[in-house]
């Protein structure tokens, strides 16, 4: 990752960026939620890339650099805190529901103007922000040469249905060693890796606006029935819905 800068306290703050535009790298001493209400917010750190739609935030631990990246016209809500209610020392994407929805918006909401108010919903939102659960939509980035040649591939490329042994030729790695490393460095399988990559183009291209037809296609699903099966069971709703 590039020059970061230091920016001491986190801002709470609404950011409206335009499809394609970003923040870039940075860092603070405060935590920070990131969520995106509208569009999809992608963030960058040298670990990996975290992905989350409107119904999805991002942790950001204190001293993480880190930059932001908008797909879709996005109404980015920032919020630094100082307490740590999740104990996370790591970036990692957030379940929202509604309240917590709601909470995130109306603390970077102007109209909060006094100190009690914005006291009040703060304390909330740490309670919610304790009962929320962490999702697994992270593609962390590769140490090993070959893993990183391996991933490499199908990243430019989501729809190839290349195997672990084509890839591994390509990678200049055995089958075996290949899916060693997924499971050493990142804590999961060929297939679940793959999955996540295949989920974090397709939010991509869904706040683009391309049609799910041709989404499930980019991105190598079979048939667009089985991309919304697991679009349903990674968000809890449809592709369609979201792009409502």
């Amino acid at each position: 990752m590039s020059t970061s800068r230091h920016q001491p306290i986190a801002p709470t703050v609404l950011r409206r960026l335009d499809a394609g535009a970003g923040i870039d790298a940075h860092r603070h001493d405060d935590h920070q939620i990131a969520y995106a209400a509208r569009g999809v917010l992608a963030v960058a750190t040298d670990q990996g890339h975290w992905i989350a739609p409107a119904n999805r935030a991002i942790w950001i631990p204190a001293g993480a650099v880190h930059q932001h990246r908008a797909y879709g016209r996005t109404d980015l809500h920032l919020i630094g805190l100082t307490e740590n209610p999740l104990g996370l020392t790591t970036p990692a994407v957030l379940a929202v529901g509604p309240l917590l929805r709601e909470l995130i918006i109306a603390h970077t909401n102007d109209a909060v103007s006094t100190p009690d108010e914005r006291a009040r919903l703060r304390g909330v939102l740490l309670d919610q922000l304790q009962r929320t659960a962490q999702q697994p939509l992270r593609l962390p980035l590769a140490r090993d040469p070959r893993l990183a040649a391996a991933c490499a591939v199908l990243t430019a490329n989501p729809a190839d249905n290349s195997t672990l042994a084509t890839l591994g030729l390509k990678a200049g790695a055995g089958e075996r060693t290949l899916s060693r490393l997924f499971r050493t460095e990142f804590a999961m399988t060929f297939p679940q890796w793959r999955t996540q990559l295949r989920l974090h183009h397709a939010l991509i291209l869904l706040a683009e606006g391309h049609p799910v037809t041709t989404v499930a296609i980019r991105c190598g699903w079979s048939t667009p029935s089985a991309f919304i099966d697991t679009f349903r069971q990674t968000f809890g709703h449809t592709p369609g819905r979201r792009r409502s």
